[in-house]
């Protein structure tokens, strides 16, 4: 406590009568105890490093020993300083503080990524950083630092996966990119995973030209190869021939369609004014107890609002079969595969930062800021609600498949 003390008071002498230019200014007092205390550090490493302090007798004929200083230019939320680096005649002393070749502070290069993975272009970040720290960054440092992660996005996407997810859940969205020469739409595939612990996990982003059923064929190859012995449920969207392409890789698995993506899709062409009300409707279809009940109230529904829009329900009728299963699972695990926290919010998410953009230079740069992307969104991800309960019931309908594909050897 008496320690506190001394360091606040000499704190409160040191900033006495100077403004907030002066202390966080360009040349500010912030800038001049950074450079101090980095430098006093790097001489209390070289002192460490050596075995003896500077000027100490026991550093004679020691075989190394303090060989001047050179200078370099750090960059931190503080701005640009210039720092002077200790050396030794042997060349063997390693900076901790400030490692060799880095020239930007711990947690500079997040700031970056953070902006970048919220969508902001690099002259947004170039502006950001210069107006709030007085840094100046180039465009090539930012696309250094977004770079770094690209083998991380590479570990990500080819590390083991869990062996049974009792909900996946399948999507696609399309992204402009050049590909060979002319900018194209892309679509980037995205899988989710709820685990038995009811934690959400992406378990991988694709690209290709196309929203193809084959192209699902090959990723869900992948899945499996990565590890993942069963699927007990998945939802998707309308895609014809996606259910088959999952039954060639996951024969029990069962296919249901993504009660989100049709609530989403009938709601494309309904007014503001309107789009509250049409969805309460909606949710009393697939709220309701059984497939007869739910089928009843389509009808009234489109006694309700065939006048205004008769494509929704055309298209409920058109997917009624893929919607049926829906329909024999409990309420509970109802409530876990039609939450629309986990799809729309990703959704969201991802094309907020991909609108700031009017196309990627390539798959890499796409992938790289949409792994970002997905890295924030998880963060605030919580457990699926009333998990407990709803494993409980999976567990009831499809415990053996569990401890089987618990059982069974990674591919």
């Amino acid at each position: 406590m008496e320690e506190k003390t001394k360091l606040e008071s000499a704190l409160d002498e040191l900033l006495a009568g100077k403004s907030t230019e002066e202390i966080v200014g360009p040349n500010g007092l912030l800038k001049q105890l950074t450079k101090a205390l980095v430098e006093r550090a790097m001489n209390a490493e070289m002192s460490h490093h050596l075995g003896y302090e500077k000027h100490a007798v026991g550093g004679r004929g020691s075989g190394n020993n303090r060989n001047g200083k050179s200078r370099k230019k750090i960059q931190g939320d503080f701005g640009s300083v210039e720092i002077e680096v200790p050396r030794d005649r042997n060349g063997t002393y390693d900076p901790k503080i400030i490692p060799k070749h880095e020239r930007r502070f711990a947690g500079f290069d997040e700031k970056i990524l953070s902006m970048y993975a919220r969508g902001r272009t690099t002259r947004d970040i170039q502006s950001h950083l210069e107006e709030m720290y007085g840094v100046e960054v180039s465009p090539a440092l930012i696309s250094e630092v977004t770079d770094s992660i690209i083998e991380e996005v590479k570990a990500w996407q080819s590390r083991p996966l869990e062996p049974i997810y009792p909900i996946v859940y399948l999507d696609a969205l399309m992204v402009k990119m050049r590909h060979e020469g002319r900018v194209e739409n892309r679509a980037v595939f995205v899988g989710i995973g709820v685990t038995l612990e009811g934690t959400k996990e992406v378990l991988g982003l694709w690209t290709s030209a196309t929203e193809g059923a084959k192209f699902w064929l090959q990723i869900l190859t992948e899945i499996r190869n990565r590890g993942v012995n069963d699927i007990l449920i998945a939802c998707v969207d309308g895609l014809k021939g996606f259910p088959e392409a999952i039954q060639s890789v996951y024969p029990k698995t069962q296919v249901q369609l993504c009660i989100v993506h049709m609530v989403r899709n009938s709601l494309n062409d309904v007014s503001w004014q309107e789009r509250k009300a049409v969805a309460v409707d909606l949710k009393q279809i697939y709220h309701a107890a059984t497939a007869e009940e739910g089928e009843q109230r389509l009808q009234a529904f489109e006694e309700q609002w065939d006048g205004k829009y008769p494509s929704i329900g055309k298209m409920w009728r058109r997917n009624w079969a893929g919607i049926v299963p829906f329909f024999a699972y409990p309420a509970e695990i109802r409530r876990a595969v039609y939450t629309t926290n986990i799809v729309e919010s990703l959704n969201m998410t991802l094309r907020k930062v991909i609108k700031t953009r009017g196309s990627f230079p390539g798959e890499e740069a796409a992938r790289k800021l949409l792994y970002l992307a997905l890295k924030n969104v998880a963060r605030r991800w919580n457990a699926t609600r009333d998990w407990r309960v709803a494993l409980n019931h999976f567990t009831l309908l499809w415990g053996e498949r569990i401890e089987a594909a618990q059982a069974r050897p990674v591919r």
